[in-house]
């Protein structure tokens, strides 16, 4: 390969290895989008008191609640909704000095300041959000959301954070939640309701109509079915409506609320109910748990999560058609790309450096050479006044061999060699013979 030759492919690589770099920073601000296109769903305010999710209910002073704690180691305050398995938790609690105060849901920023400034209650609970000092205990799994906000049991939770307090490991704990069949007569009055405009309320229930907007979005292609009921009795079964409702009203979403709760039957359920609950309760969990939000409220809320599932390309659609990209294909080759081109690059470049290095070498080992022999012919000719710049020309060429020798800087053999020829110059002047002169000598041998 001739020089001209390694030249252009050491530039070609060096602008090779540039364009995959940028090529590949470029690529790294693409986002891909699979989705249908934008959900249609609306925005979930949290904006406190906005939504109806603050009470009439209120507690008693700091002072008060203090020595209604000092006084019994479990206080319920008026309005509170949270259950738990009372043997369990006496057991988890053993001899420790664990003292609960229960409060209900929906109390406003200053309320809840009282009921956290009351030291000596080891766990506070409101609504059915417990917490101990700056910890809270949260569910993460659907059975416990759906025993928390169905039924209001917080079993699980409070026997975590009680061995939290007592600094061991909290054990599984089985929630008291469980489904029995509806009877013929609670069959039969939700189903004459839900023939008749879609929607059954039972007493007790706050859902007030159903959000035509949140609900065309969610289920576009048929007319959903809804039940609103209060939220159950703890440790007693809990009629599950959906799949009796699922059965008499084919291809119709049925959706079910248990207080909080919310229970889907119909197309598609194994496809995204569970998926909709695990992303709506772990969104939405610790402000249900706190506040006291209207059913319809929370409806909404849930209906606009299943129009991004929707948006998402679930529901048995098929994701988008992606055509063949071929930069996303060779995309992870491009460091590998960029590494040889920039390895190839620098090996050129090694040996481009090198070669001036060992011409510059070359050139001082002829140089030396003819100096050398220079040195030679007049150390026969030089007489008293010649001798001492011969003499001092001669070491200096001894010490630019030993300069080569030692692989010591090109600039510094240089050096020696030109004081050695300057040397040299003097005596040939001395002498009187010009063509001694280191010019005229060496003239032709080096090339």
């Amino acid at each position: 390969m001739g020089r001209r030759t390694k030249e252009w492919v050491r530039w070609s690589l060096l602008g090779a290895a540039v364009v995959l770099l940028v090529v590949f920073l470029v690529s790294q601000r693409e986002e891909i989008d699979v989705s249908y296109g934008r959900s249609p769903s609306s925005p979930d305010a949290v904006v406190e008191g906005e939504a109806g999710e603050l009470s009439e209910a209120t507690v008693p002073s700091v002072e008060a609640m203090t020595a209604m704690v000092d006084a019994e180691p479990v206080v319920r305050l008026p309005g509170s909704i949270a259950r738990w398995d009372e043997q369990v938790v006496r057991e988890a609690i053993g001899d420790s000095d664990i003292r609960i105060l229960v409060a209900p849901p929906g109390l406003d920023k200053a309320e809840r300041g009282r009921v956290r400034d009351v030291e000596r209650a080891t766990i506070t609970i409101v609504g059915t959000k417990v917490s101990g000092g700056v910890y809270q205990a949260t569910a993460d799994a659907i059975p416990e959301w759906r025993a928390q906000f169905a039924s209001g049991d917080v079993t699980a939770l409070l026997v975590t954070m009680i061995h939290h307090a007592q600094e061991r490991e909290s054990p599984t704990v089985d929630d008291s939640f469980s489904w029995r069949q509806p009877s013929a007569a609670e069959l039969d009055a939700v189903t004459a309701d839900l023939r008749a405009n879609g929607l059954h309320v039972a007493e007790g229930a706050t859902l007030e109509g159903v959000p035509e907007a949140a609900t065309a979005t969610a289920f576009p292609d048929a007319d959903a079915l809804y039940v609103a009921l209060p939220q159950q009795p703890f440790g007693q079964p809990v009629p599950r409506y959906g799949p009796a409702l699922a059965r008499a009203f084919p291809d119709r979403p049925i959706v079910v609320m248990y207080g909080s709760w919310i229970e889907y039957d119909g197309p598609g359920a194994a496809d995204f109910a569970e998926l909709v609950s695990a992303m709506f309760y772990s969104q939405f969990g610790t402000r249900l748990a706190t506040y006291d939000y209207p059913q319809r409220n929370v409806l909404n809320a849930w209906l606009n999560r299943v129009t991004d599932v929707r948006y998402a390309g679930l529901f048995d659609r098929p994701l988008p058609y992606l055509p063949f990209d071929p930069l996303k294909v060779t995309m992870p080759a491009l460091p590998w790309l960029f590494a040889v081109c920039v390895a190839g690059f620098l090996a050129l470049s090694a040996r481009s450096l090198r070669r001036p290095q060992a011409v510059s070498e070359s050139r001082h080992y002829s140089r030396l050479a003819g100096l050398t022999a220079l040195a030679i012919e007049v150390s026969g000719l030089s007489g008293e006044r010649s001798d001492p710049p011969l003499t001092r020309g001669i070491g200096k060429l001894r010490a630019a061999t030993e300069a080569l020798e030692s692989d010591l800087p090109s600039a510094q053999v240089r050096t020696l060699l030109d004081d050695a020829e300057n040397e040299l110059d003097e005596t040939a002047r001395l002498l009187g013979r010009s063509d001694y002169r280191p010019r005229n000598y060496l003239e032709g041998r080096l090339g």
